[in-house]
């Protein structure tokens, strides 16, 4: 699996963008470019450890922290002590260690992974969901993006990330359909979330901190799915909920992201270090 140069644009305030279990940085290209159009932001978004242009887990049993290394890794690379880290699913997961690690400004979670305790039934759900999973992955290993032209296909792909059956554009069901076909880390990451309990300590988390949470998402469907984070997270914390809108909202509404992501940094960035550099 060949690495990949993660999307980096645009100049100003840092923003790191993750991605969810068995995706890329495809997901986030709209978002990043737009977010850094505005002459204010400068997006990373890299691939992780284990997915489809990211770097290889360097042992079988990959866990949490070794994702968590990893984007730090790339964020000392390119300078960045902090950021104004968003991450979705798996991504949000991993956003909500590296705050825990002290490198977050603020923290957006989407349709965060990782609300469950060591034993929660939403825990098995989940990796039940993505185990049904496993023959269509094969099937679609084994046909390419071809199998997108089968009938009733292209609905069936579009439910575990969208609400709407026309969610996704058609180029981005084929990055989705390459990029979880070519995830090398699916069964190391649903054996790393059997064995080990989810997020712990949400009421200790200290960065300025909004939780997406997306109303057709069939994946941590609400409000089973999220009731986790609404509980423990502190009381202050901002709970955005988006209507129609499915697990990866960033594919079927990439302007609705891109103003709640920004709205939110904006909020929490002194006037002085918003404005853009004089031309």
């Amino acid at each position: 699996m060949t690495e990949r140069t993660p999307i980096h644009l645009g100049s100003g305030e840092p923003i790191l963008m993750l991605h969810p279990f068995l995706c890329s940085q495809n997901v986030w290209r709209t978002v990043a470019t737009r977010l850094a159009d505005t002459g204010r932001f400068e997006v990373l978004a890299p691939t992780m450890v284990g997915h489809r242009g990211g770097r290889r887990a360097q042992s079988w049993l990959l866990d949490t922290v070794a994702l968590v290394d990893d984007v730090e890794r790339r964020m000392d690379e390119i300078g960045w002590r902090t950021a104004h880290i968003v991450g979705n699913s798996l991504g949000g997961w991993v956003a909500f260690e590296l705050e825990r690690r002290g490198r977050s400004r603020t923290l957006t979670a989407i349709a965060p992974a990782g609300g469950w305790s060591q034993h929660s039934p939403g825990k098995y759900e989940t990796v039940l969901k993505f185990l049904l999973g496993g023959p269509a992955l094969l099937a679609a290993r084994l046909l390419g993006p071809r199998i997108l032209e089968l009938p009733f296909v292209q609905r069936i792909a579009t439910l575990p990330v969208s609400g709407p059956a026309d969610g996704p554009s058609h180029p981005d069901l084929v990055n989705l359909v390459e990029d979880a076909t070519h995830c090398t880390a699916y069964v190391q990451l649903l054996v790393k979330t059997l064995r080990l309990p989810g997020l712990l300590d949400l009421a200790g988390v200290a960065a300025p901190t909004q939780l997406v949470l997306c109303e057709k998402d069939r994946v941590f469907p609400s409000p089973r799915g999220t009731k986790y984070f609404v509980e423990n997270l502190p009381t202050d914390a901002q709970v955005i909920r988006l209507e129609g809108l499915g697990h990866i909202p960033m594919l079927e509404a990439p302007g609705i992201i891109t103003e709640v992501i920004a709205e939110f940094i904006d909020a929490h960035t002194e006037p002085e270090r918003l404005a853009p550099p004089a031309g």
